[in-house]
């Protein structure tokens, strides 16, 4: 419990040791608020939680790491101390995430390299950052309507869920993030792989946890009067809607096994020791193709996905947690890129689709992705940029699956429109998101949409 201090008391403010418990207070506080927040609710549920976003992550940074010479290892090491600190800030599954229209500029433009993308990633994070220190991301947060937010999250959660069937149904060169024939039935990366990955989450984890209270009610009142003779029946399903089987684990370590099995010679090539990390060079022409290219599109993404998005979903999810504010996740987002830039670290943000994907498969607190920094720190520092040998040769079609899911679990959030107007709003927000690949013309038309819908209904109301 942390010390208080009593302003009525000298010693407490002045004098002697009183000058020490203020000090001494604080400092417990924050331990205890840091114990907190990396307490695992349940060791296998909070690992399972930590793969929830491979499918996103593993795809993008690999794609730039094959076609554009991403450091892999230095973006392993400073994305791992993300996850940690994130983890120790917010208590929540918060995820971290590669900055994904910086990351398609890259593959689709051969001009735009790692100059390019660490100058595109400085820039949009520098904007971002100063709107969250300045407080106006709160007031950005407060003026988005809900209905629009859940338009951005729904076409992202929908972007997600068809590139997860494209790369479950359709092979895949992730060096030029281009659609191959379609998939082979057979195979350790094959079409009946994939799907028996899918049979198997659905079985696992169902459609995932349902936060009614009033269904948490039924299903206790269904029990209860059930009849004293189906008392082991009742223990038996207990038990299995509270068992904790680690489905995700489970495709992460099949498919680094097949990985292995597929490109032995792979293990042979691993390197020990970190890749030397050094300061990018970036010349003032790749300042100004990152900002044109890169920066000016990803803002918006980043303002309303990695941001609004991701804290709206985080109170929906975790309603008891403060700590996610927009000020704060601004804040942290903008500093992280503000170090790891300069020295080749993929540019990185917080995701509503990483947060949905990781509280799809268990994962509660943030020692869910304190494991995952972890893991990737453990990597990095062991095998530096060498691991990219094994990786590569990760079944794609697992990645698909965990990314379907993750997409699924992000589209759903959208579920709570009330009213015909919202869900109006929030469908006109997606499809133009959609079909224009740009959140913020979604964003854009949502916003002219609700407006024009409130004007509509105070001129009924005169």
């Amino acid at each position: 419990m942390a010390t208080t201090v009593n302003p009525a008391d000298p010693e407490a403010l002045e004098g002697g040791d009183g000058d020490r418990k203020p000090i001494r207070g604080a400092a417990m506080s924050l331990l205890v608020r840091a114990r907190d927040n990396m307490a695992f609710r349940s060791v296998w549920s909070e690992l399972n939680g930590a793969m929830g976003d491979l499918g996103t992550y593993i795809p993008i940074v690999l794609s730039l790491a094959l076609s554009r010479g991403l450091d892999l290892g230095t973006t392993l090491v400073f994305t791992g101390v993300y996850n940690a600190v994130t983890g120790l800030l917010y208590g929540v599954p918060m995820p971290v995430q590669p900055m994904k229209t910086i990351a398609a500029v890259a593959l689709s433009d051969a001009s735009f390299g790692v100059p390019e993308m660490m100058a595109a990633g400085i820039l949009t994070s520098a904007f971002v950052f100063v709107l969250g220190v300045t407080r106006l991301m709160k007031l950005v947060y407060w003026f988005v309507p809900l209905p629009v937010v859940r338009g951005i999250q729904l076409a992202q959660g929908l972007n997600f869920a068809m590139a997860a069937v494209k790369y479950i149904r359709y092979e895949q060169d992730l060096a030029k993030s281009k659609s191959l024939g379609r998939r082979p039935w057979a195979g350790l990366d094959g079409l009946a792989l994939a799907i028996a990955a899918i049979f198997f989450v659905v079985l696992v984890n169902g459609a995932g946890d349902d936060h009614s209270t009033a269904v948490q009610e039924e299903e206790v009142g269904r029990d209860r009067e059930e009849d004293s003779s189906s008392s082991l029946w009742r223990s038996w399903r207990r038990r299995l809607r509270s068992a904790t089987i680690p489905s995700a684990v489970i495709l992460f370590v099949l498919g680094v096994v097949l990985a292995i099995i597929r490109h032995p010679a792979a293990v042979r090539e691993l390197r020990a020791g970190p890749s030397r990390m050094r300061v990018v060079r970036i010349p003032r022409e790749a300042w100004k193709q990152g900002l044109i290219k890169g920066a000016i599109p990803q803002i918006p993404l980043s303002v309303l996905n990695s941001v609004v998005a991701v804290c709206k979903l985080t109170r929906d999810l975790f309603p008891e947690k403060k700590e996610a504010s927009a000020t704060s996740v601004s804040v942290t987002m903008g500093a992280m890129n503000l170090v790891g830039c300069w020295f080749g670290a993929m540019p990185c943000c917080h995701g509503a689709g990483g947060l949905a994907g990781q509280y799809k498969f268990g994962g509660r607190s943030g020692a869910c992705v304190a494991a995952l920094g972890g893991l990737k720190l453990a990597l990095g520092l062991a095998l530096g940029g060498s691991v990219l040998r094994v990786l590569a040769a990760f079944p794609v079609g697992l990645l698909g699956v965990l990314l379907l899911f993750a997409g699924v679990e992000l589209a759903i959030a959208a579920r709570d429109m009330s009213s015909k107007a919202e869900a109006f709003v929030m469908l006109v927000c997606t499809a133009v998101s959609l079909v224009g690949s740009s959140a913020a013309l979604g964003f854009l038309c949502g916003m002219v949409a609700h407006g024009l819908l409130l004007l509509r209904t105070r001129a009924i109301s005169i």
